[in-house]
């Protein structure tokens, strides 16, 4: 599914040069829900972005579904993008002026995508979160964790290959949390492939597999102990 090999993120400016990411090697199954943890800084919301096609590493190589991507053009990327990854952002990033069903839409008038199929696959996502009641609203008009559950909506409705979760419950109360990631595990249940990104410890507890990354690198958080010590 997913296949990162040496891969390097460096940010320069004229006097300095920033390894964002370092040598950077990881492998996501097919299916697999893998969360993605470590300090501030350490790289992990540049790894997301590099994941989702919205930057381009530096250096090394990265497949997506056996195809290399890491040197795509702007436009074949955004294809990519656009047809097989699902973005679920902290900030929930909703369009304030849109109701629910036509933040959900956004997406696939992208795609070119007919009217009727458009309103199928919104109504479908928002009964699966749970909102098919309140579409008409606004997102001011309900919660943060409902704006959450509208932006998980959002991504389900392009039938993604690939749901990357920056953060999904960095803005929400426990309770909200708990709700979204409980949505997070049926979705991997019915066999989505997820990535999420989280400060939260008990939060990637919950993942099928976790992953540390520290300076840009992949780690064994046994190793890290290790280099504590």
């Amino acid at each position: 599914m997913l296949k990162m090999t040496g891969l390097s993120k460096v940010y320069r400016t004229e006097v300095i040069e920033t390894y964002a990411l370092r040598a950077f090697n990881l492998e996501v199954q097919e299916g697999e829900f893998v969360a993605v943890t470590g300090p501030s800084g350490s790289g992990k919301t540049t790894f997301l972005t590099i994941a989702g096609l919205l930057e381009a590493s530096t250096a090394g190589s990265y497949r997506l579904d056996g195809v290399e991507v890491a040197q795509l053009d702007d436009n074949a990327r955004s294809r990519i993008r656009n047809e097989k990854i699902g973005f679920v952002f902290q900030a929930f990033n909703l369009i304030p002026d849109l109701n629910i069903a036509d933040n959900v839409e956004v997406p696939l008038r992208y795609r070119g995508m007919k009217a009727d199929e458009r309103r199928r696959r919104v109504r479908d996502a928002l009964e699966r979160v749970g909102l098919a009641a309140r579409e008409r609203h606004y997102p001011a008009e309900l919660s943060g964790g409902q704006q959450q559950r509208v932006a998980i909506a959002r991504a389900l409705a392009g039938s993604p290959r690939l749901l990357l979760a920056d953060e999904p419950t960095g803005n929400l109360d426990s309770q909200m949390a708990r709700s979204v990631m409980a949505l997070l595990e049926d979705l991997h249940r019915d066999g989505a492939t997820i990535v999420m990104v989280t400060h939260d410890p008990q939060l990637a507890a919950r993942a099928q597999r976790n992953v540390h990354v520290v300076d840009g690198q992949v780690v064994d958080v046994s190793d890290e102990l290790r280099l504590r010590a």
